[in-house]
């Protein structure tokens, strides 16, 4: 098995600019981020996708039924692509957070993969349900070009899992996932713990062909 897939960030949000932690609150898109999703619909017009996948959050499955569409293919949604929960962090910028639990936020830089954000989900699981879904979505695709619509945390750590690294190295290896840039992953081998490889990450819409 051979599956390729294209793993984009949803459009911008309303809380984009203050770079609050948006996690599983349902955050609308900005016009820009309804300008974001227009321009990876005209990508994917031209892209030979075989299938178009979003995470349950609205702001995924907006900004993925237009390429869908483009594509002339349907979305379909999965809940185990979904954004971490933050817990008390939902809504919160990094200077609030130092400022209301400074002691949490200061081991959650250090590692952010042993020490979740205060009644935040547990990285590991997150990692766990998401590679699942991206496995369960290729051998549904096999030889197949999927886009997959989620979110920037989300994404990272399953890179981390998928190549091996501590997921606690998301922030340093992967320090930022733009809104509605293209990931191109490779999954290949056994279905059931396929291989990765990592063919670009966070490139402009384009520059992926």
């Amino acid at each position: 098995m051979t599956t390729t897939l294209v793993l984009v960030r949803h459009g911008e949000t309303v809380w984009h600019a203050e770079n609050r932690y948006a996690g599983i609150s349902d955050i609308e898109l900005t016009p820009r981020g309804h300008e974001q999703a227009g321009q990876l619909a005209a990508w994917a017009a031209g892209a030979g996708l075989t299938a178009v996948w979003a995470s349950t959050l609205s702001r995924a499955r907006i900004t993925a039924a237009g390429a869908a569409e483009a594509a002339g293919l349907e979305v379909r949604v999965d809940g185990r692509l979904r954004e971490l929960g933050f817990g008390e962090a939902e809504g919160l910028t990094a200077a609030e957070m130092r400022e209301r639990f400074p002691e949490a936020r200061a081991a959650f830089e250090a590692d952010p993969g042993r020490h979740p954000l205060p009644g935040g989900e547990d990285p590991a699981a997150a990692a766990d349900r998401f590679t699942a879904a991206l496995r369960d979505i290729a051998a549904a695709s096999p030889g197949g070009r999927v886009l997959v619509v989620a979110h920037t945390t989300a994404i990272r750590i399953a890179l981390c899992r998928l190549i091996g690294v501590p997921l606690g190295a998301y922030r340093r290896l992967f320090p930022r996932l733009d809104n509605c840039a293209l990931t191109e992953l490779r999954l290949y081998g056994d279905p059931a713990d396929p291989r990765a490889a990592i063919l670009q990450y966070n490139s402009p819409i384009g520059a992926v062909r």
